[in-house]
């Protein structure tokens, strides 16, 4: 067993190639193989979010605090809360992070499929990101 201690894993800041913004990364669990899970806690300030990107065996989203917005491409954007579950199916394109005016965290736990757990793809634009229409 490992146990990894609040405040042992240092925060990393979100690389631009993959986020808008001021993105906050602190990794919580990445084991060894034979697994193939991985979580982080994501804290995304006002105006924040990831670009598009596909997760080969979906993505769950868990929102620990504040309010964002997630999108699924060619779907409306959805307001997410603290306490919301998020599924994202495989290959599924996307985008999540805060609203204009508020923070928001989650933790995201992934699956790899040959070794990588992501596909990052072009940025959500400005105007996507305040365009798009919410629904709850």
């Amino acid at each position: 067993m490992q146990l990894k201690r609040a405040g042992s894993r240092p925060s990393q800041k979100g690389p631009a190639e993959w986020f808008t913004g001021e993105v906050s990364i602190e990794p919580l669990n990445n084991p060894p193989e034979p697994s193939r899970v991985s979580c982080a806690s994501v804290t995304f300030r006002p105006g924040a979010r990831t670009a598009w990107h596909t997760h080969p065996l979906g993505q769950t989203l868990i929102v620990t605090a504040g309010i964002g917005w997630t999108q699924c491409e060619g779907e409306e954007r959805v307001e997410i809360r603290s306490g919301d579950v998020i599924w994202c199916p495989p290959s599924h394109k996307h985008w999540h992070g805060a609203t204009d005016t508020t923070p928001m965290t989650h933790i995201a736990i992934q699956e790899a499929l040959n070794g990588s757990p992501v596909t990052w793809m072009e940025h959500v634009t400005d105007e996507q990101y305040l365009a798009a229409q919410t629904t709850e």
